[in-house]
């Protein structure tokens, strides 16, 4: 059995489009988005301890290890083996944190996705990807997309996924320096809920710029610095939130446009280059 496994990457997410199309009685809400990877990713590195413990080992601003996704990921999966009788050794887990929090680019849902592969595959607990995606469910709508392997059409509550292709891109992602809480912007009594369904091929008929982020208008007004970025990202071209936001993002036609954009950035704000992923990192780890 092997005992480490370093570099595991962790690629953040994009919402192309984010529609609310309904409320369930249990208060969640019904969307429709394509989740499209990108290859802007934390790293994770994993070594096995022969003491049963998992153990964040470095630390991150704000996150407590027992309340960390990674860490949760970490346990619900040695319980799971557990259970069907497999006695797994620890783990200790380093993060090189990369992604900004509260952006939604999905950082702490992938983090605890790949958590899920790298020790699966350690551990030789041998959970398929179906076993892993619904254990991952448990710790976030947005984990079993990135268990998934590719990009996804997205529907119910975040956990209908349908395989897509997409087209190749550059974006220019921006973080506008706020952290905007999603539980806040779903709970407005301003936020849009009954967009009207579409279709898969609606979506890839119409590229580029299908839809909207029906998020986005809600946290613009209640957070100015999102409002901002979008303003000045949208001389560049259509832009968009991703998710509940922070950031905000705009594709570009070239690499070289995108380098063009960078160097106009305001330094109040993060910003990053980043192109589309067709499939995660960590794939081939993944048992069918």
């Amino acid at each position: 059995m092997a005992r480490h496994l370093h570099d595991c990457v962790a690629p953040a997410k994009l919402n192309l489009f984010l529609h609310v199309t309904g409320r369930r009685a249990d208060g969640y809400h019904l969307l429709q988005s394509v989740f499209q990877l990108i290859d802007l990713h934390d790293l994770l590195h994993f070594d096995l301890r022969d003491d049963g413990r998992i153990v964040r080992s470095t630390e991150i601003a704000g996150v407590p290890a027992d309340s960390d996704l990674t860490v949760r990921a970490a346990d619900l999966l040695k319980a799971a083996a557990a259970a069907r009788g497999i006695a797994v050794p620890g783990a200790s887990i380093a993060i090189d944190k990369r992604l900004p929090m509260g952006g939604g680019i999905g950082g702490g849902s992938s983090d605890a996705a790949t958590a899920l592969m790298a020790l699966n595959h350690l551990w030789d607990t041998r959970l398929t990807r179906t076993e892993l995606m619904q254990l991952g469910l448990r710790l976030g709508a947005d984990v079993p997309f990135f268990l998934s392997g590719g990009n996804a059409f997205v529907e119910g509550i975040g956990e209908l996924l349908t395989p897509i292709e997409t087209p190749a891109s550059w974006f220019v992602l921006v973080h506008p320096g706020v952290s905007v809480p999603t539980p806040a912007i779903f709970a407005s009594p301003e936020l849009t809920r009954n967009t009207k369904v579409v279709t898969m091929s609606d979506f890839s008929k119409r590229l580029p710029g299908f839809g909207r982020n029906d998020l986005q208008a809600v946290a613009a007004r209640a957070y100015p610095p999102v409002a901002d970025a979008l303003a000045w990202l949208s001389d560049a071209g259509e832009a968009r939130m991703t998710g509940s936001g922070a950031c905000v993002f705009a594709a570009l036609a070239s690499e070289t446009e995108a380098d063009d954009v960078l160097r106009e950035l305001p330094s109040r704000w993060q910003a990053w280059k980043t192109r589309t992923l067709d499939v995660h990192p960590m794939a081939t780890l993944l048992q069918t």
